[in-house]
């Protein structure tokens, strides 16, 4: 598999396959996640089957590099199977500062549910 050159998160694009790291294609990127006000990449988001249902979060720890035509995480397929998928928070507690309170996953996991939802 030709995977192309190392390109940074700022110019990963979604579509691009996403690789394990036993070499089996496990999905496609949806979203780069990042926090951009802070220049931090958080994950990204992925569909690992076709249609509804299949979106999950790969958190940056779990991308070993990203390149012009695929991400390659630093976990099997087995271990992709296993990744939360994007939540929405409570609505009516983030009002009143709850996402002070998030675990930095949590946080993450809901700008990926703002994300795909188009609450972002």
């Amino acid at each position: 598999m030709d995977l192309g050159q190392p390109v940074a998160y700022l110019a990963f694009e979604a579509g691009a396959d996403v690789v394990s790291s036993d070499g089996e294609v496990v999905g496609k990127v949806e979203h780069v996640l990042a926090a951009e006000e802070e220049d931090i990449f958080d994950g990204l988001i992925i569909d690992t089957q076709l249609g509804p249902g299949g979106h999950r979060f790969v958190d940056a720890e779990q991308v070993d590099e990203l390149y012009e035509r695929a991400a390659v995480l630093t976990i099997s397929a087995d271990e992709v199977e296993r990744l939360p998928e994007p939540t929405p928070g409570p609505a009516a507690l983030e009002s009143h500062g709850v996402e002070d309170s998030e675990s930095p996953l949590e946080q993450k996991l809901r700008r990926a549910w703002d994300l795909l939802s188009g609450n972002y």
